[in-house]
């Protein structure tokens, strides 16, 4: 009898042995392998470590990794850290003591529970993001943007916390709060360092068509960039001054009825003096200030705004005037912070004019607009027509949109333009714990960008981490914000740069990542990259996979990246939910899963097979305590068997023959495929088939234990060495299958009298048609009571008697 199953001891010894062999080391230079590069969306090394889903998507990538380098492949599989970000600041204030003691403690944390996971991460490519040898070259590629033309910095208006002491972006805010800690925020001018992001939109949306993305990602991203082309139109104010709009929808000049300004934008601004509700204005504009632009657009159900009374502006087709409101929905950072609206072929402009007893004018025929504005896309390629539109009405839209269109270009008001949703990317934070943007301003206001030799820009310590009065802690430094070398005197920059500058090139650094003369050797990257599978949350679909697409890109233009995309296949893995079926977090706390407490009582193996036989990757899924214990028992049958010598035959007596082709083929396609849970489903057969059998070929159980050692890998080498191997089971050649062995030589028909199933039967695919008739007449022999007819057989399908 073999010894009983002990995770505990089994999966200390085989991670000492994985650390002290280094087994897991890639030789980046080993050209003589394909490659493979799985990647995981790297974490932030909070205090509280892994929770219970960080294992999932990690498990996913190391079962990948693992079946590559038995497929012959030289994988790469590195981990590291997005170590700058908010708790490690918000401890560094509170206790005075500098952020990187608190980060790299948490890193230990982290870094102690993925090895207890048994991942075959390749530990000496590790990266933190905070570490001065990596963001020397954060820094390094945000100064080529600046010379390149795509960093500014801007006066615009941001996303201001006061408690925080910092610009947010959009996604950190929610209902005109700080997403963490829900402090106010309001909108004000700053000057900001920005990256054009739009500047990027046609190569970021030609780039999606060239990747093996989830659809409804690349729906999002193509969404988040919001390309659109139609024409920029003049209008005059009456009395001076002038605006733009622009418009996907020409045709329906004729039927504007009111114009809707940005209520922060410079055009109200400069009419301030001449509308006549002052008060009513200013007190709109005050209350917008403090939404955020998520608040003001996507998530804005109201109707709300407020008439510029006295204010009127010209259509230039008919040279009507036009009354002039301002609403909250209209962003003065976005097209030219106004818009034309036709309150009978716009949803949102048909409420907003009932809100405020705004006439309207159809322009469009084809549909009653009493109750509801008849829209673009139920117009568009139907034949409408137009009406009160002057010498245009009675023309098709389709034609109108040209003639008008040339009609405003003849008359100088009008030009043909393209516009994005997408807006620039803020990249600065006033806050100490983020790259420091390495640039001085002189004295004479022009900015000077640090030379290469000076990076990296380390931060400096502090006694106080604290901004004050609105300013970044780096202001505290003063000595070390005044610069003077070379004959260059100015301020340094006290901003530093967002979390996601680190993360949008750091998938790069982990091909190299000791190097001190370049962000990474060109010949490592025209060998390594793009990454072959990436996986990651889909809550980073506009953010950071859009970061990182846009720094890649650019450096792809400036000959430093061989690829134009980054990730080649990315995969977003599903929730791992509370037992109560909700997501786990502070709000349920009785229902939080901590990963390190399932392997101490049940054993990394089981979380891992546990975790990937839930359901498909993709999909989200509530934890399950009696399925923990049942992944634990299936790994003890395998152990009992399979440990046992007397079990293991060394010839192929033909029983299992069938079956472990068939699985190894199912494994082998469902592996590839990320559809883990199938695959073990089918090892699951396949070990009910051996106990069946009583035994199993040598190489059959081999062929199982490599297969299962992806999964499970403690158990997988333990089994292997008690199979007579010394060496480790990582890379032994992944099992093979006969196509011809995988195929079913025998069927199950149905046996009818007079087209009704009266039983069934198995034959031999290659069975005679007299032998099967006969075996059939056999199988309903009690129930021939009358005369045959006629004898029918279907190869393998049916038997049908016809009896009278």
């Amino acid at each position: 009898m073999s010894e009983p199953y002990n995770h505990k001891a089994i999966e200390k010894k085989w991670q000492e042995y994985w650390k002290e062999h280094e087994t897991f080391k890639t030789d980046v230079w080993d050209f003589s392998k394909p490659k493979y590069y799985a990647l995981d969306m790297f974490p932030y090394p909070s205090g509280v470590g892994l929770h219970a889903g960080h294992p999932e998507g990690y498990t996913a990538t190391d079962i990948m990794s693992r079946m590559k380098r038995m497929q012959g492949y030289n994988v790469l599989h590195p981990m590291g850290y997005d170590s700058f970000g908010l708790p490690a600041e918000q401890y560094a204030v509170n206790t005075g003591h500098h952020p990187n003691g608190f980060t790299q403690k948490n890193i230990e944390t982290f870094s102690k529970q993925l090895r207890e996971l048994g991942f075959d991460y390749d530990w000496s490519k590790m990266i933190s993001t905070s570490d001065p040898e990596f963001y020397k070259w954060t820094q390094w590629i945000f100064k080529k943007l600046y010379e390149a033309g795509y960093a500014k910095h801007i006066d615009m208006p941001v996303n201001w916390c006061e408690e925080l002491g910092t610009v947010l972006s959009n996604d950190e805010v929610i209902d005109g709060k700080s997403e963490r800690g829900g402090y106010p925020v309001v909108r004000k001018n700053m000057k900001q360092w920005v990256i054009d992001q739009p500047a990027f939109a046609e190569k970021l949306l030609e780039g999606l068509n060239e990747i093996d993305w989830p659809e409804s990602t690349k729906e999002m991203q193509r969404n988040w960039i919001g390309k659109s082309t139609g024409v920029e139109v003049k209008f005059q104010i009456v009395g001076g001054g002038e605006f733009s709009i622009f418009t996907t929808c020409i045709e329906t000049i004729y039927g504007i009825t009111f114009m809707v300004l940005a209520p922060d934008g410079d055009i109200v601004k400069g009419l301030m003096d001449r509308v006549e509700n002052k008060e009513e204005v200013q007190a709109y504009i005050d209350e917008t200030v403090k939404k955020s632009d998520m608040d003001r657009t996507e998530l804005n159900k109201t109707k709300s705004g407020c008439e510029l009374k006295g204010l009127h502006c010209i259509n230039p087709v008919n040279g009507k005037e036009v009354r002039m409101f301002i609403g909250d929905f209209v962003l003065a950072s976005y097209g030219t912070g106004a818009v034309m609206a036709v309150p009978t072929h716009d949803q949102r402009d048909f409420e907003y004019a009932q809100a405020h007893d705004i006439e309207m004018i159809q322009v469009i025929d084809g549909e009653d607009v009493s109750e509801k504005a008849f829209e673009k896309h139920d117009y568009l390629g139907k034949g409408c027509k137009l009406i009160n539109s002057e010498e245009f009405t009675g023309m098709v839209v389709e034609d109108a949109k040209e003639a008008i269109t040339a009609k405003l270009e003849k008359m100088g008001v009008a030009k043909r333009t393209v516009n994005y949703k997408f807006r620039e990317w803020i990249f600065a934070r006033q806050r100490y714990w983020g790259e420091p943007v390495p640039c001085v301003y002189k004295e004479d206001g022009s900015i000077y960008f640090l030379p290469d030799d000076e990076l990296p820009l380390i931060l400096p310590e502090l006694e106080d981490y604290k901004g004050k009065n609105g300013k970044a802690p780096l202001e505290n430094a003063t000595e070390w914000k005044q610069y003077d070398r070379n004959g260059v005197k100015g301020t340094r920059e006290t901003s530093t740069m967002p979390g996601s500058a680190g993360s949008s090139w750091y998938y790069m650094r982990y091909i190299d990542p000791h190097n001190d003369k370049e962000f990474a050797n060109q010949e490592l990257l025209k060998h390594w990259m793009p990454v072959d599978l990436y996986v990651g949350g889909p809550e980073h679909a506009v953010g950071h996979l859009m970061y990182s697409r846009i720094w890649n890109r650019f450096l792809f233009d400036q000959g430093l990246s061989p690829v134009k995309e980054p990730f080649k296949k990315l995969v977003h893995q599903g929730m791992i939910l509370g037992s109560n079926g909700i997501k786990m977090g502070k709000r349920f706390p009785e229902f939080v899963v901590n990963p390190s407490d399932v392997v101490e009582e049940y054993g990394a193996d089981t979380l891992r097979l546990y975790e990937m036989f839930m359901g498909p990757l993709e999909v989200s899924k509530p934890w399950n305590d009696s399925n923990v214990q049942g992944a634990k028992r299936f790994i003890t049958r395998v152990w009992n068997f399979f440990t046992e010598p007397e079990n293991i035959i060394e010839e192929d007596d033909g029983k299992l023959t069938r079956i472990y082709h068939q699985t190894v083929k199912k494994v082998t396609n469902d592996f590839e495929a990320l559809g883990y849970n199938t695959a073990i489903s089918q090892m699951m057969i396949f070990v009910n088939e051996v106990y069946k059998a009583g035994k199993c070929p040598r190489e059959f159980a081999e062929g199982l234990i490599k297969m299962l050692s992806c999964v499970c890998p403690h158990v997988g080498e333990e089994i292997w060495q008690k199979m007579g191997h010394d060496d480790t089971i990582a890379f032994e050649p992944w099992p093979t299958y006969d196509e011809a062995k995988t195929v079913e030589d025998t069927v199950e028909i149905a046996v009818q009298i007079n087209g009704k199933t009266k039983g069934t039967l198995a034959i031999g695919k290659q069975d005679p048609k007299d032998e099967v008739i006969a075996k059939a007449k056999d199988v309903i022999a009690d129930k021939l009571t009358g005369n045959i007819v006629k004898e029918i057989y279907v190869p393998g399908r049916i038997v049908n008697i016809v009896m009278k």
